[in-house]
């Protein structure tokens, strides 16, 4: 028995149309997610309170 390790490719039939575009997600649709925003939320309250710290306590 003969092994061959080569195929051709298949061609992909005429008749089919192409898939449509990739839906654009920007910067809008990330922000819009609970998880990054809940994450943005807690560094900027982090970064706030060490703001505070170093304006009126030290």
């Amino acid at each position: 028995m003969a092994h061959t390790s080569t195929r051709e490719p298949v061609p992909e039939p005429a008749d089919r149309p192409p898939p449509p575009p990739a839906e654009g997600r920007g910067c809008l649709y990330a922000l819009s997610q609970p998880p990054l925003m809940l994450f943005l939320t807690v560094v900027g309250t982090l970064l706030l309170l060490a703001g505070a710290h170093d304006q009126f306590l030290l």
